[in-house]
């Protein structure tokens, strides 16, 4: 094998009776080169947005939610200690959920009603982090003998309402009276506003405490469920069926998995999608790669007839042009990686490619590099290559040395 690795680098730098080859060789390079650069950078962004994505989603959702098909249920203290047992659980906490309509001075919005427990729910989601104005703890007590409120950044924006100001929340389950079912309504004082980076949730959201909600609701003490948090994300499916097993009916669980399936199986497909699209551009380099290695063929016929006559096998000369061409797919492979990887660096260290803000929900261009990512385009722009070399390579180890010294 050294022989022929050592032809195939002598052709592959050996200068050209016809340019034009040698032109077509860099071009070879600068395909793949291109091909990969492009795959590795795409391929990071995306992998930055979905990260980007999923770190706001589960800042505001819990990892999963243990519920009840009956509705809101008694004992949670009990059911969360024993979740606290289930392998895998680092926290869980209490948690009420339903659609309300707040107003303020004539200016109404919906909203989703929140209660949580502040001293719990920090250990399970990111609330208290996302608070850019008051504290999380602002819920424990009472304002001028008005309850308090977290609301949203675009949510406080909408209504005109913002730190320090009271509105008004309106159930529409509402509360029997003499006369009906009327709508249940209260006043609140908002004492902190968070942004969590994600327009749905800052824009629909307000959280109250886990006592503040069950009083204006009717709910006793029952809770709408429990939301948990797991020590691995990505096997809270795992978890979650261990923690139905051991709590059983009427008890059911769901994980961040399947709450948003199609957002993450679309941002997948687009993933794909995106690499075989990119992949077309290793291909223009593979195919610049078959018509540098025929031309060369051509060119040396003389010497591949010398070589066969001096006792080279036809197996040689095929593994002199399929090294030829394959030096070319790595040196186009590298210089793509160091180019792509380059550039990804400088995105996420400079960040000077900015997005509007009010259209997109982040402000920069998020970029994360995976390592199996960049292995499976390396591999895959090498292999293109190596495949392109085939039809060359077998088709010089065919030749005549009778037929090509003939005329010689």
């Amino acid at each position: 094998m050294f022989f022929e690795l050592f032809l195939g680098k002598r052709y592959l730098r050996a200068k050209r009776k016809q340019t034009f080859i040698s032109v077509i060789t860099l071009v070879s390079v600068l395909g793949v080169m291109v091909g990969v650069m492009a795959l590795i950078v795409v391929l990071s962004v995306m992998n930055g947005f979905r990260a980007d994505l999923m770190s706001k989603i589960l800042g505001v959702n819990s990892h999963l939610l243990v519920l009840s098909f009956g509705g809101a249920f008694k004992d949670y203290e009990d059911i969360s200690e024993k979740i606290g047992k289930v392998d895998g659980v680092v926290a869980s906490t209490p948690f009420i959920y339903t659609q309300v309509m707040v107003n303020n001075s004539g200016n109404v919005s919906g909203a989703v009603f929140r209660g949580v427990d502040p001293k719990s729910a920090c250990e399970v989601i990111s609330l208290g982090r996302m608070i850019k104005k008051g504290s999380i703890y602002s819920l424990e007590r009472n304002n001028d003998e008005l309850p308090a409120i977290i609301v949203g950044s675009e949510l406080s924006s909408q209504i005109g309402a913002y730190l320090g100001d009271e509105i008004a929340v309106v159930s529409p389950e509402g509360k029997l009276t003499p006369l009906g079912r009327v709508p249940n309504s209260r006043r609140y004082k908002i004492t902190a506003i968070f942004s969590s980076g994600m327009y749905e949730y800052d824009a629909s959201m307000v959280y109250v405490s886990l006592k503040e909600a069950q009083e204006f609701l009717g709910l006793g003490d029952r809770v709408t469920g429990l939301e948990v948090r797991v020590k691995d994300v990505y096997k809270s499916d795992v978890v979650a069926k261990r923690i139905q097993e051991d709590l059983s009916y009427p008890y059911w669980t769901k994980d961040w998995k399947m709450m948003n399936s199609s957002l993450f199986s679309a941002l997948k497909l687009e993933k794909i999608t995106m690499f075989v699209i990119l992949t077309m551009i290793v291909l223009v380099g593979a195919l610049n790669i078959i018509s540098t290695l025929v031309m060369v063929v051509m060119e040396k016929t003389r010497d591949i007839a010398i070589l066969r006559a001096m006792g080279a096998s036809a197996r040689s000369i095929m593994s002199i042009f399929m090294l030829q061409g394959l030096l070319v797919g790595i040196v186009g492979t590298a210089a793509g990686l160091a180019s792509g990887l380059g550039i990804c660096h400088i995105l996420a260290k400079y960040k000077f490619i900015s997005l509007p803000s009010d259209i997109y929900y982040i402000s920069t261009l998020p970029v994360r590099v995976q390592f199996g990512d960049v292995w499976i385009v390396s591999l895959a722009a090498v292999a293109i290559s190596f495949l392109a070399t085939l039809y060359p390579a077998w088709y010089a180890s065919k030749l005549n040395p009778v037929e090509a010294l003939r005329y010689e």
